[in-house]
């Protein structure tokens, strides 16, 4: 990115940035390096060694919509992006209730979802209940990616083997046949198939989360013509919503102009 001029750059404004995204983490480089602006962002805590952005930091939670907003008048907060997974819906609606009874601007971006190509094999469902319910008629030896939280869905299926992929270990209740890995993307396709291949995988069950970091396994699964259970993102409030690091970084350009 080029160097903005200097009636460009950005002045007198605070930011809360609530992250815990590559794409956060991205936008709080890019507001840090232009002038007159704080960032704060804000991390929920639930990694361990979380990889932090540039600058300030702050991890935990608020206390819920009332306590958000009591922390971005205390702060004199004049911004607030809410760049947190598609799925952290409990923030998000904490984000746009703060806001309304804050008086601060918020916008929320948010990575577009994936779209089926030719050859890929989705069942899309609106739930986690119901990706379990799906695997019925679908295979026993199962690459499961939808977040160690979620784990307890899945945990009554006894007649299913997984392969768990999360950042942090799992906590019970777990599925009783169960293979845990520790990683975090991004991830290849090389390394998905080699995965899928040697625990001989029949089903991959994920969330829309969208994104790169963590798309290769369905370019697998392609591959290999297995089915994806594809968990559909639930319902957002009807908020502002971009889909662009730069297209956050003009909307916070828009505030500080009219400041």
């Amino acid at each position: 990115m080029t160097e903005n001029p200097p009636s460009a750059r950005l002045t007198r404004v605070n930011v809360l940035l609530l992250g815990g995204t590559a794409e956060g983490r991205r936008l709080a480089t890019l507001l840090v390096a232009e002038a007159g602006v704080r960032v704060v962002t804000s991390l929920a805590g639930r990694v361990s060694d979380p990889i932090l952005p540039d600058g300030e930091v702050r991890i935990g939670g608020f206390g819920g919509p009332a306590g958000l907003a009591d922390w971005l008048r205390a702060n004199r907060i004049h911004a607030l992006v809410d760049a947190t997974h598609p799925f952290a819906v409990g923030i998000t609606g904490s984000a746009a209730a703060a806001s309304r009874s804050s008086g601060v601007a918020l916008l929320r971006l948010q990575r577009p979802g994936w779209v089926a190509g030719s050859g890929d094999w989705w069942i899309r469902v609106p739930s986690l209940a119901q990706a379990a319910a799906a695997l019925a008629d679908l295979g026993e030896r199962v690459f499961l990616t939808t977040g160690r939280q979620g784990l307890a869905t899945f945990a009554p299926l006894d007649r299913h083997w997984f392969v768990v992929r999360s950042v942090n270990p799992p906590d019970p209740p777990v599925p009783c046949r169960m293979l845990a890995l520790l990683d975090r993307g991004p991830f290849t396709v090389d390394g998905e198939l080699d995965l899928m291949r040697k625990h001989a995988i029949q089903v991959v069950v994920t969330k829309d989360s969208g994104g790169n970091m963590a798309a290769a396994k369905l370019a697998a699964a392609r591959v290999l013509g297995l089915p994806v259970v594809l968990v559909d993102r639930p319902p957002q409030p009807n908020v502002p919503t971009v889909t662009s690091v730069d297209e956050v970084v003009d909307w916070v350009r828009g505030l500080a102009q009219v400041r």
